[in-house]
Protein backbone atom coordinates (compact mmCIF):
# COMPACT_ATOMS: atom_id res chain seq x y z
CA UNK A 1 0.00 0.00 0.00
CA UNK A 2 1.21 3.31 -0.68
CA UNK A 3 0.09 6.01 0.99
CA UNK A 4 -0.22 9.84 -0.39
CA UNK A 5 -1.62 11.39 3.08
CA UNK A 6 -0.68 9.47 6.35
CA UNK A 7 -1.17 11.36 9.90
CA UNK A 8 -1.12 10.09 13.62
CA UNK A 9 -3.17 11.47 16.09
CA UNK A 10 -2.81 15.49 14.71
CA UNK A 11 -3.96 17.89 16.38
CA UNK A 12 -4.36 21.53 15.80
CA UNK A 13 -5.69 23.38 19.14
CA UNK A 14 -6.18 27.10 19.09
CA UNK A 15 -6.63 27.49 22.86
CA UNK A 16 -10.27 27.60 24.02
CA UNK A 17 -11.73 27.79 19.99
CA UNK A 18 -12.02 23.83 18.72
CA UNK A 19 -9.85 22.75 15.76
CA UNK A 20 -8.74 19.03 15.06
CA UNK A 21 -8.06 16.43 17.69
CA UNK A 22 -6.07 13.23 17.20
CA UNK A 23 -6.78 12.37 13.34
CA UNK A 24 -6.07 9.62 11.64
CA UNK A 25 -5.91 9.71 7.93
CA UNK A 26 -4.55 6.95 5.83
CA UNK A 27 -5.06 7.87 1.77
CA UNK A 28 -4.09 5.65 -0.73
CA UNK A 29 -2.54 6.12 -3.58
CA UNK A 30 -5.19 6.69 -7.08
CA UNK A 31 -8.01 6.75 -4.93
CA UNK A 32 -10.85 10.01 -4.81
CA UNK A 33 -10.94 10.77 -0.77
CA UNK A 34 -13.95 12.29 0.54
CA UNK A 35 -13.71 13.98 3.83
CA UNK A 36 -16.74 15.23 4.94
CA UNK A 37 -18.78 17.25 8.27
CA UNK A 38 -20.90 19.80 8.63
CA UNK A 39 -19.58 23.51 8.61
CA UNK A 40 -17.27 24.41 11.19
CA UNK A 41 -16.22 20.76 11.84
CA UNK A 42 -12.95 20.59 11.07
CA UNK A 43 -12.02 19.92 7.56
CA UNK A 44 -10.40 23.20 6.50
CA UNK A 45 -8.20 23.20 9.56
CA UNK A 46 -6.83 19.79 7.90
CA UNK A 47 -6.24 20.26 5.00
CA UNK A 48 -4.41 24.05 5.56
CA UNK A 49 -2.16 21.83 8.18
CA UNK A 50 -1.13 19.18 5.53
CA UNK A 51 -0.41 21.75 3.29
CA UNK A 52 1.97 23.47 6.43
CA UNK A 53 -0.13 26.73 6.63
CA UNK A 54 -0.78 25.72 9.65
CA UNK A 55 1.45 24.27 12.35
CA UNK A 56 0.31 21.14 13.92
CA UNK A 57 0.17 21.66 17.93
CA UNK A 58 0.68 17.60 17.97
CA UNK A 59 1.04 14.54 16.22
CA UNK A 60 2.48 14.17 12.91
CA UNK A 61 1.72 14.37 9.01
CA UNK A 62 2.86 13.32 5.70
CA UNK A 63 1.82 14.23 2.51
CA UNK A 64 3.74 12.57 -0.81
CA UNK A 65 6.08 11.07 1.97
CA UNK A 66 7.31 14.75 3.20
CA UNK A 67 6.74 16.00 6.67
CA UNK A 68 4.31 18.50 6.37
CA UNK A 69 6.34 21.24 8.64
CA UNK A 70 9.78 20.46 7.68
CA UNK A 71 9.54 19.70 3.95
CA UNK A 72 6.07 21.10 3.00
CA UNK A 73 8.40 23.33 -0.21
CA UNK A 74 8.21 19.76 -1.43
CA UNK A 75 4.90 19.22 -0.92
CA UNK A 76 3.36 22.31 -2.61
CA UNK A 77 6.21 21.33 -5.90
CA UNK A 78 3.89 18.36 -6.48
CA UNK A 79 0.21 19.53 -5.32
CA UNK A 80 -2.28 21.32 -6.46
CA UNK A 81 -4.89 23.16 -3.96
CA UNK A 82 -8.20 24.53 -4.01
CA UNK A 83 -9.14 26.73 -1.29
CA UNK A 84 -13.28 27.18 -0.47
CA UNK A 85 -12.78 30.56 -1.71
CA UNK A 86 -10.78 31.53 -4.83
CA UNK A 87 -8.96 34.89 -4.37
CA UNK A 88 -6.71 35.84 -6.97
CA UNK A 89 -5.30 39.18 -9.04
CA UNK A 90 -8.26 40.74 -9.63
CA UNK A 91 -6.80 43.18 -12.27
CA UNK A 92 -5.59 40.06 -14.39
CA UNK A 93 -8.22 38.24 -16.71
CA UNK A 94 -8.76 34.83 -16.22
CA UNK A 95 -6.40 34.03 -19.38
CA UNK A 96 -3.64 35.85 -18.07
CA UNK A 97 -3.87 34.11 -14.47
CA UNK A 98 -4.24 30.28 -15.44
CA UNK A 99 -1.33 31.88 -18.19
CA UNK A 100 1.04 32.87 -15.26
CA UNK A 101 0.59 29.86 -12.97
CA UNK A 102 1.59 28.11 -15.85
CA UNK A 103 4.95 29.89 -15.92
CA UNK A 104 5.15 29.51 -12.61
CA UNK A 105 5.23 26.01 -12.77
CA UNK A 106 7.20 25.80 -15.27
CA UNK A 107 4.53 24.37 -17.47
CA UNK A 108 3.29 24.76 -21.00
CA UNK A 109 -0.24 24.97 -20.17
CA UNK A 110 -1.87 26.79 -23.37
CA UNK A 111 -3.63 23.30 -24.57
CA UNK A 112 -4.65 22.36 -21.02
CA UNK A 113 -6.33 25.97 -20.25
CA UNK A 114 -7.65 25.66 -23.52
CA UNK A 115 -9.64 22.13 -23.32
CA UNK A 116 -10.48 23.25 -19.60
CA UNK A 117 -11.89 26.43 -20.21
CA UNK A 118 -13.49 25.31 -22.80
CA UNK A 119 -15.29 22.31 -20.77
CA UNK A 120 -15.78 24.66 -18.03
CA UNK A 121 -17.87 27.16 -20.45
CA UNK A 122 -15.00 29.95 -18.47
CA UNK A 123 -14.46 33.19 -20.32
CA UNK A 124 -10.47 33.69 -20.49
CA UNK A 125 -10.93 36.89 -21.61
CA UNK A 126 -12.48 38.82 -18.56
CA UNK A 127 -10.88 40.11 -15.17
CA UNK A 128 -10.82 38.44 -12.00
CA UNK A 129 -12.99 40.55 -10.40
CA UNK A 130 -16.04 40.81 -13.00
CA UNK A 131 -16.50 36.95 -12.58
CA UNK A 132 -18.82 35.37 -10.59
CA UNK A 133 -18.33 33.19 -7.88
CA UNK A 134 -18.88 29.52 -10.01
CA UNK A 135 -16.67 31.70 -12.42
CA UNK A 136 -13.87 32.29 -9.88
CA UNK A 137 -13.90 28.41 -8.89
CA UNK A 138 -13.39 27.70 -12.22
CA UNK A 139 -10.15 29.77 -12.81
CA UNK A 140 -9.45 27.64 -9.39
CA UNK A 141 -10.09 24.34 -10.37
CA UNK A 142 -8.06 25.17 -13.74
CA UNK A 143 -4.75 26.51 -11.51
CA UNK A 144 -5.36 23.37 -9.37
CA UNK A 145 -5.02 20.46 -12.02
CA UNK A 146 -2.84 22.97 -14.34
CA UNK A 147 0.86 21.67 -13.53
CA UNK A 148 -0.29 17.65 -13.63
CA UNK A 149 0.39 17.54 -9.73
CA UNK A 150 0.44 13.95 -7.93
CA UNK A 151 -2.45 15.12 -5.39
CA UNK A 152 -4.98 17.23 -5.84
CA UNK A 153 -6.32 18.62 -3.04
CA UNK A 154 -10.07 20.33 -3.04
CA UNK A 155 -12.04 22.33 -0.36
CA UNK A 156 -15.64 22.35 -1.01
CA UNK A 157 -14.88 22.67 -4.59
CA UNK A 158 -18.61 22.39 -6.09
CA UNK A 159 -20.33 25.25 -4.37
CA UNK A 160 -20.91 28.32 -6.57
CA UNK A 161 -20.79 25.83 -9.52
CA UNK A 162 -24.72 24.75 -11.12
CA UNK A 163 -25.13 21.82 -11.85
CA UNK A 164 -24.06 21.48 -15.34
CA UNK A 165 -20.99 22.18 -14.52
CA UNK A 166 -20.75 20.41 -11.03
CA UNK A 167 -20.89 17.11 -13.86
CA UNK A 168 -18.18 18.24 -15.99
CA UNK A 169 -16.04 19.04 -12.60
CA UNK A 170 -16.91 15.31 -11.81
CA UNK A 171 -15.41 13.62 -15.23
CA UNK A 172 -12.34 15.66 -14.73
CA UNK A 173 -11.88 14.35 -11.56
CA UNK A 174 -12.45 10.61 -12.71
CA UNK A 175 -10.02 11.55 -15.78
CA UNK A 176 -7.35 12.73 -13.55
CA UNK A 177 -7.81 9.56 -11.24
CA UNK A 178 -8.01 7.44 -14.23
CA UNK A 179 -4.51 9.10 -15.16
CA UNK A 180 -3.18 7.65 -11.44
CA UNK A 181 -3.75 11.11 -9.41
CA UNK A 182 -4.79 10.70 -5.98
CA UNK A 183 -7.62 13.16 -5.30
CA UNK A 184 -8.41 14.36 -1.90
CA UNK A 185 -11.37 16.76 -1.49
CA UNK A 186 -14.05 18.03 1.58
CA UNK A 187 -17.33 18.89 1.63
CA UNK A 188 -20.71 18.82 3.38
CA UNK A 189 -22.91 17.47 0.17
CA UNK A 190 -23.42 13.57 0.70
CA UNK A 191 -24.64 12.79 -2.50
CA UNK A 192 -21.34 14.12 -4.15
CA UNK A 193 -18.91 11.87 -2.10
CA UNK A 194 -21.07 9.04 -2.58
CA UNK A 195 -20.84 9.35 -6.45
CA UNK A 196 -17.29 10.13 -6.69
CA UNK A 197 -15.03 8.65 -3.54
CA UNK A 198 -13.57 5.33 -2.98
CA UNK A 199 -13.62 5.99 0.71
CA UNK A 200 -14.92 8.79 2.88
CA UNK A 201 -13.73 9.84 6.46
CA UNK A 202 -16.57 12.07 8.44
CA UNK A 203 -15.55 14.93 10.94
CA UNK A 204 -17.66 16.00 14.00
CA UNK A 205 -16.41 18.48 15.99
CA UNK A 206 -12.88 18.08 15.57
CA UNK A 207 -12.64 14.28 15.53
CA UNK A 208 -13.16 11.49 13.52
CA UNK A 209 -16.36 9.23 13.57
CA UNK A 210 -15.68 7.06 10.88
CA UNK A 211 -14.10 5.95 7.40
CA UNK A 212 -16.23 4.04 5.21
CA UNK A 213 -15.46 2.11 2.34
CA UNK A 214 -17.70 3.54 -0.73
CA UNK A 215 -16.46 0.43 -3.32
CA UNK A 216 -19.49 -1.76 -3.29
CA UNK A 217 -23.12 -0.85 -4.74
CA UNK A 218 -24.93 0.58 -1.68
CA UNK A 219 -22.56 1.23 0.47
CA UNK A 220 -22.60 4.06 3.19
CA UNK A 221 -25.62 5.01 0.63
CA UNK A 222 -27.95 7.06 3.43
CA UNK A 223 -31.80 7.86 2.48
CA UNK A 224 -34.75 9.87 4.20
CA UNK A 225 -37.47 7.73 3.87
CA UNK A 226 -40.99 9.10 4.16
CA UNK A 227 -44.10 6.86 3.77
CA UNK A 228 -48.09 6.68 4.33
CA UNK A 229 -49.43 3.34 4.18
CA UNK A 230 -53.46 3.09 3.38
CA UNK A 231 -53.80 1.01 6.61
CA UNK A 232 -53.13 3.37 9.61
CA UNK A 233 -52.11 0.56 11.83
CA UNK A 234 -49.05 -0.73 9.88
CA UNK A 235 -45.65 0.42 11.45
CA UNK A 236 -42.44 0.21 9.24
CA UNK A 237 -40.99 -2.54 10.93
CA UNK A 238 -37.86 -3.19 8.37
CA UNK A 239 -34.51 -3.74 9.65
CA UNK A 240 -31.93 -1.30 8.99
CA UNK A 241 -34.63 1.41 9.77
CA UNK A 242 -32.97 4.58 11.87
CA UNK A 243 -34.91 7.38 13.83
CA UNK A 244 -38.17 6.25 13.06
CA UNK A 245 -40.86 9.44 13.60
CA UNK A 246 -44.45 9.10 13.77
CA UNK A 247 -45.98 11.95 11.95
CA UNK A 248 -49.57 13.60 11.00
CA UNK A 249 -48.75 12.61 7.49
CA UNK A 250 -47.24 8.68 8.17
CA UNK A 251 -43.86 7.77 9.12
CA UNK A 252 -40.42 9.29 8.86
CA UNK A 253 -37.32 7.68 9.36
CA UNK A 254 -33.72 6.91 7.49
CA UNK A 255 -32.22 3.80 6.35
CA UNK A 256 -28.22 2.38 5.02
CA UNK A 257 -27.14 0.20 2.71
CA UNK A 258 -29.45 -0.69 -0.53
CA UNK A 259 -32.89 0.36 -0.82
CA UNK A 260 -34.11 -2.44 -2.99
CA UNK A 261 -34.16 -4.21 0.69
CA UNK A 262 -36.88 -1.75 1.69
CA UNK A 263 -38.69 -1.86 -1.60
CA UNK A 264 -39.00 -5.54 -0.96
CA UNK A 265 -40.54 -4.94 2.58
CA UNK A 266 -42.86 -2.38 1.19
CA UNK A 267 -44.27 -4.57 -1.46
CA UNK A 268 -46.01 -6.76 0.89
CA UNK A 269 -48.21 -3.84 2.33
CA UNK A 270 -50.51 -1.12 0.86
CA UNK A 271 -48.77 2.13 0.09
CA UNK A 272 -50.65 5.73 -0.31
CA UNK A 273 -47.62 7.30 -0.48
CA UNK A 274 -43.75 7.58 -0.75
CA UNK A 275 -40.86 9.42 -0.71
CA UNK A 276 -37.08 8.67 -0.88
CA UNK A 277 -34.54 11.25 -0.97
CA UNK A 278 -30.78 12.12 -0.19
CA UNK A 279 -30.95 13.60 3.64
CA UNK A 280 -29.02 16.86 4.30
CA UNK A 281 -25.70 15.88 5.68
CA UNK A 282 -26.52 17.54 8.87
CA UNK A 283 -29.32 14.75 9.32
CA UNK A 284 -27.25 11.87 8.44
CA UNK A 285 -25.21 13.05 11.36
CA UNK A 286 -27.64 13.33 13.90
CA UNK A 287 -29.46 9.98 13.03
CA UNK A 288 -25.71 8.22 12.85
CA UNK A 289 -22.56 10.07 14.56
CA UNK A 290 -24.45 11.72 17.31
CA UNK A 291 -23.29 9.56 19.75
CA UNK A 292 -20.20 8.84 21.66
CA UNK A 293 -19.69 4.99 20.96
CA UNK A 294 -18.37 5.44 17.07
CA UNK A 295 -14.59 4.29 16.91
CA UNK A 296 -12.26 6.60 14.77
CA UNK A 297 -11.19 5.22 11.97
CA UNK A 298 -13.73 2.52 11.08
CA UNK A 299 -12.91 1.04 7.64
CA UNK A 300 -9.14 1.85 7.53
Amino acid sequence: MSLVIETRSLTKSYGKSRGVEDVNLAVERGEVFGFIGPNGAGKSTTIRTLLGFLKPTSGSAKVLGYDVVEESREIHKRIGYLPADVSLYDDMTAGELLDLSARFHDVDGSEKIKELSSRLDLNLSKKFRSLSTGNKKKVGIIQTILHDPDLLIFDEPTSGLDPLVQNTFYEILRNEQGAGKTVFFSSHVLSEVQRLCNRVAIIREGRLVAVEELSEPGAAQYKSVRVRFRDPDVKPEFAGANSMEKTELGYKFMIQGDVNRLLGWLAGHEVEELTIEDPPLEEVFLNFYSGDDKTQGRGV
